[in-house]
């Protein structure tokens, strides 16, 4: 048998981290299986589907890296074939047609309440409804059973067993001749061959019903893992208020997709006390057995030293080919100066995110008109001339534009003028970079051309130059 499994989210919004999450473990299952992964976007509910949030499902799979090897399918292209199964169920006996108006239903339901019951639909319509004309508007219930329990084995949560009495006949086509979600992801996981379906716990209410429509339609019934859902910081279920809703705001605040998807696994699975897996790792050792069922709560502090890790230690190529959106985002022209993977190896140690790295490394494509000026005020005073235009001459000097070259220079000038580097450096710094904190400074300049570091330089000495003079 080979597995197959699929993530089917609604496009009535983003993909959020709980559905990545759910998406990422459907993934990995199918891949430690060498199986096949199948995306499928579920748009019955054609009031709330929106185009948008397609696409920013797509794009944030697409981000993420989880390639499907059928589909995207959708289900708003197959209502001819959920239709020929339902008049399949009504032939047999196993729908029915209900007549009955929205108000009976309401009031039925305020009745139930009242009483203390389950609401449910109490079966008016079940045996007989003949005396209807053909053209009155009607839904299509399933005819659940009436005797017995639907007992299933789940991956996450073991043996889950619902008595058949506590469900009632579902409807499964609406008057306007729409099939409904439940009947919908049947057929659809029938026809795709899913074996294994792994969703969030809000749909175990849903599986019993989805069981008992597989087995009268003589449909194999695969096997089920429920995952928990995913708390907020606070122990609240995730929500806007706990930041990104999108997984695509993750990218939008600089963080990489490898962080994201080491985070996502953690939350709910685990091997050992490991907290740093590479993708093939993931794939190696991933077991829907493993999964936890507990809640898991979201830890942005966690994420970001993972992400923090990542920009270290991944390639810096690979880097770089992400941090190419954050100079776009923020406008610098990067085309013309030092090679992004280059910016990646020395700035990684200081920057959480590639946002910072991106506008940390600013002054490395553009020109600064002004200094900061808390920093211009401590470090470019009057006694930095002298050291700012020995380093500065050490500089033009120097045939080797690399950062030992560079370096050596530095340390030249601050022993021939019996100074501290702190003294040398500082002003240095702020002059070079217009700000007072860089990585090393002789690894800054090294990335500048010469004639770049010359002219901040000479508009440092005007600047002190002028304060002195003030």
């Amino acid at each position: 048998m080979t597995v197959k499994t699929r993530f089917a989210p609604s496009p009535t919004g983003f993909l959020h981290v709980g559905g990545a999450r759910t998406a990422l473990y459907s993934w990995l299952y199918a891949r430690h299986q060498q199986g096949e992964f199948v995306l499928r976007i579920e748009d019955t509910d054609l009031e709330r589907s929106t185009q948008e949030a397609i696409d920013a499902i797509l794009e944030g799979m697409n981000w993420l890296g989880l390639s499907w090897d059928e589909g995207p399918y959708y289900q708003t292209r197959r209502f001819d074939r959920y239709n020929a199964l339902i008049d399949q169920l009504l032939a047999e006996g196993k729908a029915y047609k209900c007549y009955c108006s929205k108000e009976r239903l309401e009031a039925l339901r305020e009745q139930q309440m009242a009483a203390g019951e389950k609401p449910r639909y109490d079966g008016t319509c079940r045996h007989g409804n003949t005396e209807h004309a053909t053209d009155v508007p009607c839904v299509v219930r399933f005819k659940n059973p009436e005797e017995g329990s639907v007992v299933f084995d789940d991956h996450v949560r073991g043996r889950i067993e619902i008595a058949n009495r506590e469900l009632d006949d579902l409807i499964i086509r609406r008057t306007d001749g729409a099939p409904t979600y439940n009947f919908c992801v049947v057929v659809d996981d029938w026809d795709m061959e899913i074996t294994h379906v792994v969703r969030g716990e809000d749909h175990i209410n849903n599986t019993p019903r989805q069981i008992n429509i597989y087995r009268a339609l003589g449909a194999p019934v695969p096997e089920f893992a429920h995952v928990s859902m995913i708390l907020g910081d606070d122990g609240a279920k995730l929500s806007k208020r706990h930041g990104a809703v999108s997984v695509m705001q993750y990218r939008d605040d600089g963080y990489l997709p490898q962080a994201l998807l080491n985070y996502l696994v953690r939350l709910g699975w685990s091997n050992g006390d490991q907290e740093i897996f590479s993708l093939e790792e993931m794939i190696e050792l991933f077991s829907l057995d493993a999964i936890s069922k507990s809640a898991s709560a979201f830890n942005t502090d966690k994420l970001l030293w993972l992400n923090q890790h990542y920009i270290k230690t991944l390639p810096a190529d690979e880097v770089a080919g992400h941090l190419v959106w954050h100079m776009n985002e923020q406008g610098i022209v990067f085309e013309q100066g030092p090679s992004l993977a280059e910016v990646v190896t020395l700035y990684a140690e200081r920057c959480n995110t590639l946002k910072e790295l991106a506008a940390q490394s600013r002054y490395l494509f553009e020109d600064f008109a002004e200094f900061e000026a808390a920093a211009a005020k401590k470090h470019l005073r009057p006694v930095a001339g002298e050291p700012l235009a020995l380093v500065r001459a050490k500089l033009a000097e120097l045939a080797d534009w690399q950062a030992p070259a560079i370096h050596e220079a530095i340390n030249a000038a601050a022993a021939e003028l019996e100074l501290g580097m702190g003294k040398v450096g500082m002003p240095l710094r702020v002059a070079v970079t217009g700000v007072g904190q860089s990585p090393a400074i002789d690894g800054v300049i090294a990335l500048l051309s010469k004639e770049r570091v010359l002219a901040r330089i000479d508009m440092a000495l005007a600047f002190i130059a002028e304060r002195a003079q003030g």
